[in-house]
């Protein structure tokens, strides 16, 4: 297993961290939730592969993700080995208008909440989960620091926040001298590169490290699903999220260089596309699930070899984005027009920090 130091920070998480979000039988996810005889194996299977990256949330399965994880956890005798990620935003109580959202009142009950559940005295890395469109970044960067003060979480970051977000946080955390955001959990795979517009770049600038989930796609770059005259074909649960039917030409094109990578490579459709995201400048980890610890054991070897350069154009060439305005500007050949040839930056080694 490679370790990776997550954003500005001495935290050394695995490359390839776990999701849990099938942990458990209750609430929202609990149509294709595991139990906890079934989790075991999983997580056991992971940590002794050598991953210390484990990722929850208090809304996974309405906190039974986070109950099982902090049994096993407990039973196992490696709390302190594993890096506990954990996050807050969604409501498990509609009827309390303080149970959501990212306001100070809910991010101190969530985490004394999720201490409970998960069975331990602190969070390793606590995570805004999603932007509530209200709440002032101040109020949530100076709670973080809070929480931090008072041994509750050691590190602070955000998940599906816009980027201008991400970018107030992390400076009002930086001009103040507050817990600054070590990592973002953001969506990305050869399907999903929208975050290479403005993500990953403010990533590298502020010292935070991506975690990409999703590098399969739900699914769609494993080569179980296929196209068909009502969209998706396969043995899966996409074929019932009509969210997932809007597969064109794009998405089969990249399905179709996926394979022809793997089986040039010898390895399977998703050890390449986890391979590729986990490889890609700003990201710290890839974040993948596993039904199975035998599903688990095969894409924990998605960095056990390297993709060609070849290999690794034609899936850049095949998933590349049309690049909306004005980001068409910043392309290196548009700037090569604007600014005049043979323009950059300093060469490597030019300044060290």
């Amino acid at each position: 297993m490679q370790y990776y130091l997550l954003g500005k920070s001495g935290l050394r998480v695995s490359r390839v961290a776990l999701g849990t979000m099938n942990f458990g039988t209750r609430g929202y996810h609990a149509a294709y939730g595991k139990t906890e005889d079934e989790v075991r194996p999983i997580l056991r299977t992971y940590l002794d592969a050598g991953g210390n990256f484990v990722d929850t949330a208090d809304f996974y399965t309405a906190g039974h993700s986070e109950e099982i994880i902090g049994k096993l956890l407990e039973q196992a005798g490696v709390r302190d080995r594993v890096v506990l990620t954990t996050k807050f935003t969604n409501t498990i109580d509609p009827t309390d208008p303080n149970a959501g959202g990212n306001g100070r009142k809910h991010m101190v009950k969530a985490v004394e909440d999720s201490l409970k559940r998960l069975r331990t005295d602190y969070i390793d890395l606590f995570l805004l989960h999603i932007w509530d469109r209200m709440t002032p970044v101040e109020e949530v960067v100076r709670t973080f620091d809070d929480l931090v003060r008072a041994g509750k979480i050691r590190y602070a970051g955000m998940s599906d926040v816009p980027s201008w977000y991400a970018a107030r946080a992390q400076t009002y955390a930086e001009a103040h001298g507050l817990t600054p955001m070590i990592g973002m959990q953001l969506p990305y795979s050869l399907i999903s590169r929208d975050i290479e517009l403005e993500y990953v770049s403010l990533a590298q600038n502020l010292g935070m490290g991506i975690t990409g989930f999703g590098p399969v796609a739900g699914g769609v770059l494993t080569g179980k699903y296929r196209p068909s005259k009502d969209g998706l074909d396969g043995d899966g649960r996409l074929v019932k999220s009509p969210g997932y039917r809007a597969l064109g030409d794009r998405e089969w094109q990249i399905v179709a260089a996926v394979e022809k990578v793997a089986d040039g490579l010898g390895r399977s459709m998703a050890q390449v596309a986890i391979n590729w995201a986990a490889t890609q400048p700003g990201i710290a980890a890839a974040l993948i699930g596993a039904s199975s610890a035998d599903q688990l054991t095969s894409n924990m070897a998605a960095l056990d070899f390297e993709i060609p350069a070849d290999a690794r154009q034609l899936l850049d060439e095949a998933s590349a984005l049309t690049l909306p305005g004005p980001y068409a500007l910043f392309h290196p050949a548009a700037q090569a027009e604007l600014i005049g040839p043979n323009v950059g930056d300093k060469p490597a080694g030019y300044w060290v920090s």
